[in-house]
């Protein structure tokens, strides 16, 4: 079944604290409050555009929403439950902060049938929590998220690479930290540099550095790998683009690009036929055959990989389509022909990188 989110951005409502990244009329592209009356509005002009064989969810992102006043908050979810209650709407999903849960706050929610929560961890390292005005710890993220598991809700985790005091070691350890936590989906943001936010004075003062968009994309293909082979949904990497997240406009600096995704997957992707080509030592062409679906992330991004191919071992990296399911890859070259299930490729890179 075909899935659509309704998104219903509930900017900086609720939230305690002015975290030093943080300018969410920026990140969400709104500006204004939401009422239930715009929440129907906004629902009722979505429904329209959406086939009936859809699983269509609603979800409230931008603000911390159990830390919005409670009345705001049960006049949202009521309009929310209608569609639910209808038929209409499958499941309610919510972002908010660890230290903003509690077995009251989910017993509500669950009267509502909220049934996805995803808490803004952004790191399990205590210094980058604190360096980056947080003003929550890791034990609010352990108990949040055993508390919501509990009470039989599905588990969110997201988390930033690349705040202040962060490292590859430091992220690699998130990651870690949230296998364990067991969680049903998780989403990864690059940090970037927001105008009028504490991380741009930081940046103008010289006391903090972004990643590189290399350095984060080497980051982030090894949190994918340890996801992805622990069975974790990654359901969004990277910010999606809106009027002011662009580079030159609402973002200042930092490893932004509007394919981040497919840029990571593509690199890991020449990991992988990298380890291939040296462990057959394979001359002339590496013939590639896929999905049509996978013909991008193998190319790279501007035939980055056919690029690299070609400089690094003078092979021809060819493609073809072919009617494979998108999680099986056949190679063939000078040395012969095998298929290869993602999967399997995923095992290998958490070797390649050392994990």
């Amino acid at each position: 079944m075909k899935k659509r989110i309704i998104p219903i951005f509930v900017p900086h409502r609720g939230c305690p604290h002015d975290c030093i990244f943080c300018n969410q009329k920026k990140i969400t592209g709104v500006s204004t409050e939401v009422t239930a009356e715009d929440a129907r509005n906004i629902i009722e002009e979505c429904l329209k555009t959406i086939d009936k064989d859809t699983d269509v969810e609603i979800a409230f992102f931008g603000g911390s929403f159990t830390a919005i006043e409670e009345e705001c908050q049960n006049e949202l979810l009521a309009v929310a439950k209608e569609y639910v209650d209808r038929g209409l709407v499958h499941e309610i999903r919510m972002s908010t902060r660890p230290d903003c849960i509690s077995d009251r706050i989910l017993e509500r929610l669950k009267k509502y049938k909220s049934s996805i929560i995803e808490l803004g961890v952004q790191s399990m390292d205590e210094k980058v929590l604190i360096d980056s005005l947080r003003g929550h710890d890791i034990d609010s993220v352990i108990k949040s998220s055993n508390l919501i598991k509990k009470h039989g809700i599905k588990l969110g985790l997201q988390m930033m690479v690349g705040l202040p005091s962060d490292t590859e070691e430091k992220c690699i350890n998130t990651a870690r930290e949230f296998i364990k936590l067991k969680p049903d989906c998780v989403r990864i943001y690059p940090t970037l540099v927001v105008k009028d936010t504490g991380l741009e004075t930081l940046l103008a003062e010289g006391k903090y550095t972004p990643f590189t968009l290399e350095k984060c994309i080497n980051i982030v293909k090894k949190l994918l790998v340890l996801f992805y082979v622990n069975d974790i949904n990654v359901i969004r990497v990277g910010l999606q683009a809106t009027d002011d997240i662009q580079l030159g406009k609402g973002v200042v600096a930092g490893p932004y690009h509007p394919a981040f995704r497919e840029l990571t997957e593509s690199e890991m992707i020449k990991d992988f036929l990298d380890y291939v080509v040296l462990e057959n030592k394979i001359e002339g062409n590496l013939v590639v055959k896929t999905n049509n679906k996978n013909i991008s992330k193998i190319i790279g991004n501007k035939k980055s990989n056919k690029i690299y191919m070609k400089q690094k071992y003078n092979i021809n990296l060819k493609t073809f389509p072919e009617d494979l399911p998108k999680e099986e890859i056949i190679i063939s070259s000078d040395k012969g022909e095998f298929s290869v299930k993602m999967d399997q490729i995923y095992d290998k890179l958490l070797e390649i990188y050392n994990l």
